[in-house]
């Protein structure tokens, strides 16, 4: 493990793998420095790759007030600390993340992201308050239905599914990290495509979705790739906002080598 300081002060944990381009992974909900290690030993073949904790994750601080524009920073200290300009690789709420650090023209030298979680049509229902309703139950200790709720409002998770994840070995490691769901529907607040904001970025950028992805992010990532400038899209038949890694690293390897 390496740290590297924020502009505010806050430690950023990460871990880096490899040797070649630096290649940095955003990641959503739910994921610390240790989530991509599988698709990272992957890419190490061809990249320094950096998998890191976002704020208030793993072994990373978390200094209060949270703003996204810290996530932001702290994008920018690991761009710095990778020598960049870097590539960079965004998933779900890291996606976002990643757009609006390109964006603002941070030193990114291609950029890759599946499935940003943008509401562009009807496609999937805009949840009310959750950000709010969510720290609630956060405050009141109530971890595991602050997941159900996030889960089923936010991605449209069908409730059986969240109950068979309730019951699997992996459900106590979300409850432990569900302390950061605000900072990702905060990542996501109005959940509008920002289209001013996309029109800005001038780094070249591969939009990706999964086939059997639902509607909702497919169409996202269809207006995503319509919005950026030069942008292309692709998408990975036969996968969902899950992908897997053995089909996602060699779609990177190729588009950040070309």
């Amino acid at each position: 493990m390496e740290t590297v300081q924020s502009a505010d002060g806050t430690t950023i944990a990460f871990d880096r793998c490899g040797d070649g381009p630096p290649l940095i992974l955003v990641l959503g909900a739910f994921c610390d420095r240790s989530t991509p290690r599988t698709l990272a030993d992957l890419l190490a073949q061809h990249f320094s790759v950096y998998a890191y904790d976002r704020r208030g994750r793993g072994a990373s601080g978390d200094t209060a007030p949270y703003a996204v524009e810290r996530e932001i920073e702290d994008l920018a200290a690991l761009l710095a600390a990778s020598g960049g300009p870097a590539l960079v690789f965004g998933h779900s709420s890291g996606a976002v993340l990643a757009l609006e650090a390109a964006a603002q023209s941070l030193p990114i030298a291609k950029l890759a992201v599946y499935e940003p979680p943008y509401i562009v049509d009807d496609s999937r229902n805009r949840p009310f308050d959750l950000e709010n309703r969510v720290r609630q139950l956060i405050a009141a200790d109530r971890r595991s239905d602050a997941i159900e709720v996030f889960l089923v409002e936010g991605p449209e998770v069908p409730p059986d599914a969240v109950a068979m994840m309730k019951d699997s070995p992996g459900w106590p490691a979300m409850e432990e990290i569900a302390h950061t769901l605000p900072y990702d529907l905060a990542v996501c607040a109005d959940q509008t495509l920002p289209v001013d904001r996309l029109m800005k970025i001038r780094t070249p950028t591969l939009a990706l979705s999964g086939g059997d992805s639902p509607t909702w992010a497919r169409n996202s990532v269809d207006a995503v790739a319509a919005t950026i400038p030069n942008a292309r899209q692709l998408t990975l038949v036969g996968q969902t906002h899950g992908v897997a890694d053995d089909v996602l690293a060699p779609v990177l390897v190729d588009y950040f080598l070309d």
